[in-house]
């Protein structure tokens, strides 16, 4: 079964056996409104003597933001595979053309026309399957409220400290 924004990365630990995914563990040392600065923060304790495989970056509260780009019709489907196609096609006919020099721009213009052909073709059928179910188009992105950056306990105090001397540097700074 397939679930939308998930990575399935799978980790081999020393025994061989998969790692399954797992909570996040630590004490949070910062909390930060956006991604950039919880980064921002990583690096700054990348840059010291901290031991930076004990941090983690939270997202808390995870958003699936829909941004709407345009409408979609027939006049920009048909456009964008036939460009699309176009640019497969050429680059089909420069390599046929390079397999057989002699040839001319024939395999050039052949697979510009077939790749034109093959994806106007394809591009119909899949927007004329779907015409009343969707008509724009949109990028989806997986966003959160808040980026929580943790540590190990352990090292929980020192990486507060670290922050803190950034959140001062940067306030003093503007």
């Amino acid at each position: 079964m397939t679930q939308a924004f998930t990575q399935q990365t799978t980790f081999t630990e020393p025994q061989g056996r998969a790692q399954l995914p797992t909570l996040p563990s630590g004490w949070p040392i910062g909390s930060y409104e956006s991604y950039s600065e919880a980064q921002r923060a990583v690096d700054h304790l990348a840059g010291t003597d901290f031991p930076i495989t004990d941090v983690t970056i939270v997202g808390v509260e995870p958003i699936l933001v829909e941004r709407i780009a345009g409408r979609m019709g027939w006049s920009k489907v048909l456009t964008s595979s036939a460009l699309s196609g176009a640019m497969f096609g050429v680059f089909l006919g420069l390599v046929l053309s390079l397999l057989n020099p002699g040839a001319g721009l024939v395999p050039i213009i052949v697979g510009l026309v077939g790749g034109i052909g093959f994806n106007l073709l394809f591009g119909a059928l899949g927007y004329a399957s779907s015409k009343n179910k969707r008509g724009f188009i949109s990028q989806s992105q997986l966003v959160a409220r808040r980026y929580d950056v943790l540590a190990q306990p352990r090292n929980a105090e020192k990486g507060r400290a670290l922050l803190a001397d950034l959140a001062a540097r940067s306030a003093f700074n503007h």
